[in-house]
């Protein structure tokens, strides 16, 4: 497989990008076209964890999974017609995993929890990423209404070559449906959001989008006005294309504690803006490849944990103050791939209390091996450090990780 088609596939997967992607299968009827792709996969992970508080004793575990990696199964269906001047798409993906949680094949970690148990039933969850439809064209740009991939933290997971693996598997716990390869070493998680953005017209590799996203009431129990993301993209070709990109997040709540969040009681709480910043850059010579990225939240969550809006502030208003970095460099060599990347993320104060600080930072060595146009054969190793003023602890875990991923 070509290395640009790789890319494509993952790109494809990821961002629904069906337009111009190799399509498994397209039926045409009259002006409609349908076009169905997907991906697998499946790892063998063992992971070693140690563990030390506040100078005591270690502790060490050891275990191993069959697990997803980043991403989880994926099923695409996208239709495209053109109507007039307007390019209309509209696009379904269902994500389902392959971790199952259960010690006892055929029933749950516990049977009175039934198939709606959460984390105790026996089934591969199902997770509806993209449901979302599209229209414009090149002159004026176009508008997408549903839910879709993020704009904050998009281009860097998009960047990240664990996407193809599996990374680090801290804070990812079965039955999830993947792992976290470097989110939260380097990044936060851009999430799949219910989202009416619009994207400009393309000028000569200058490209804008912005738009309104799902309210959080990450701080408290009332949120007035949306949440809003947008980033600058500009990308280039030549002897070393590349790309430069820039983006914000920020979302308001009404207040920052649930319990005086109608202005009741003595001291009502006053309102809680979240925000984040990005800037990155990739560009390639030959067959080298290079990523540098860096963000900077306040109030965004605990970046150490990855995830948007959780932990945001300790429930006084006072905020989490997150920032992050994130490196990679890769050598292309016929059909494999071999690449090394490193990121760290620090979180203070807010949700950890006034003067902790976590910080969590990992490397991945990764080969990743074309075996024909539909597989990939991947190998890692990921060795990850964290470490915790709150309870004086630290902790370093070994990841190694093998198996194989299917675009079609």
């Amino acid at each position: 497989m070509k290395k640009n088609l790789l890319a494509q596939s993952v790109a494809l997967a990821c961002l629904a990008a069906a337009a111009g992607g190799a399509q498994a299968v397209s039926f045409t009827q009259n002006d409609v076209t349908l076009d169905i792709n997907g991906t697998i996969n499946g790892f063998y992970v063992n992971r070693e964890s140690k563990t030390t508080v506040a100078g005591g004793p270690e502790t060490k575990t050891q275990n191993s999974a069959l697990t997803n990696g980043l991403l989880p199964g994926w099923i695409n269906f996208v239709m495209t017609t053109k109507v007039a001047d307007q390019d209309i798409k509209a696009h379904f993906s269902f994500a389902p995993g392959i971790n199952d949680s259960s010690s006892v094949v055929g029933l749950p970690t516990d049977p009175g929890a039934g198939a709606t148990g959460g984390k105790n039933s026996p089934f591969s969850q199902v997770d509806v990423r993209n449901v979302y439809f599209q229209f414009g064209n090149n002159d004026w740009g176009t508008m997408k209404f549903g839910r879709d991939i993020g704009l904050f933290g998009q281009n860097i997971i998009l960047s990240d070559m664990t996407l193809l693996g599996v990374g680090g598997t801290s804070n990812a716990g079965i039955p999830f449906n993947t792992t976290f390869g470097m989110i939260g070493h380097g990044y936060m998680y851009t999430g799949f959001q219910a989202q009416i953005t619009y994207t400009t017209p393309n000028f000569n590799g200058l490209q804008a989008a912005g738009g309104i996203f799902q309210p959080s009431s990450f701080a408290g129990d009332q949120t007035k006005t949306p949440g809003f993301q947008a980033k600058v993209d500009y990308d280039w070709k030549g002897g070393m294309p590349g790309k430069v990109w820039g983006g914000l997040v920020t979302q308001s709540t009404s207040c920052s504690k649930g319990s005086n969040c109608n202005g009741v009681g003595a001291n009502p709480d006053k309102s809680f803006t979240a925000t984040g910043y990005e800037i990155g850059a990739k560009a390639s010579a030959g067959d080298f490849g290079a990523v540098a990225y860096a963000f900077s939240g306040k109030g965004l969550g605990l970046s150490t944990v990855g995830a948007q809006f959780f932990g945001g502030s300790d429930g006084l208003g006072n905020k989490t103050d997150s920032k992050g970095y994130f490196l990679q460099g890769t050598y292309q060599l016929n059909k494999t791939k071999f690449g090394i990347n490193f990121g760290q993320n620090k979180d203070n104060d807010g949700a950890l209390g006034q003067g902790n600080e976590r910080k969590n930072k990992a490397y991945t060595l990764g080969v990743y091996h074309s075996l024909n146009k539909f597989v990939t054969l991947v190998g890692e190793l990921n060795q990850e450090k964290i470490t915790s003023t709150v309870d004086d602890s630290e902790t370093k875990n070994r990841t190694l990780s093998a198996g194989a991923i299917l675009f079609f």
